[in-house]
């Protein structure tokens, strides 16, 4: 099995930042002090198995969405990988299957040079529960709830791009190489 990815935390500052510009003006605690705690509790993705591809992310509150509710979690995790590779994040199987939980894009596409991004290659994942029966979900903190595989990648020919990414999600929007 080839080696191609380490996962770490991003910085305490980072954290505290994006946790409390996420949950600001919400029923959760977006102050510096619960933030600090919370970073202090968090867990890298891990495989439960050894036959596991995925690596499951822990949810670092506990949370309940109703049926259409969506909640935006800050991972507190970044990946650094090698070139060529791409790390594909959805819902944990078993929460899509029960409940119909999916990611609000479909499928997270983490790249490899998102770690040297400005917010530090911090990892958010925004869920949706969909769920047709009107079931309610409920994790607890630490609870894994999405699951991320990593995959090789090729490029075309004739590819020329040479563009550095200069931002975090949602920078790399256009072709121009």
């Amino acid at each position: 099995m080839e080696r191609i990815a380490k996962f770490s935390l991003v910085s305490e500052k980072r954290w505290i930042r994006d946790w409390c510009s996420t949950f600001e003006g919400t029923d959760v605690s977006a102050s510096e002090e619960a933030a600090r705690e919370i970073y202090g509790r968090l867990r890298l993705p891990g495989r439960a198995t050894a036959g596991s591809a995925g690596y499951d992310f822990h949810t670092p509150l506990a949370f309940t969405l109703g049926p259409g509710e969506s909640i935006k979690i800050p991972t507190g995790v970044r990946v650094e990988m090698s070139e060529g590779w791409v790390l594909f994040i959805m819902p944990r199987s078993s929460l899509g299957f029960k409940y119909k939980l999916e990611l609000n894009n479909t499928v997270g596409v983490i790249d490899s040079d998102y770690f040297y991004s400005d917010n530090e290659g911090h990892i958010f994942i925004k869920l949706t529960n969909c769920s047709p029966e009107e079931k309610t979900l409920s994790l607890q903190e630490g609870q894994g709830f999405a699951q991320g595989i990593f995959l090789p990648y090729g490029i075309t020919e004739d590819d020329c791009c040479q563009r550095e990414r200069n931002g975090g999600f949602g920078s790399t929007d256009g072709n121009e190489g």
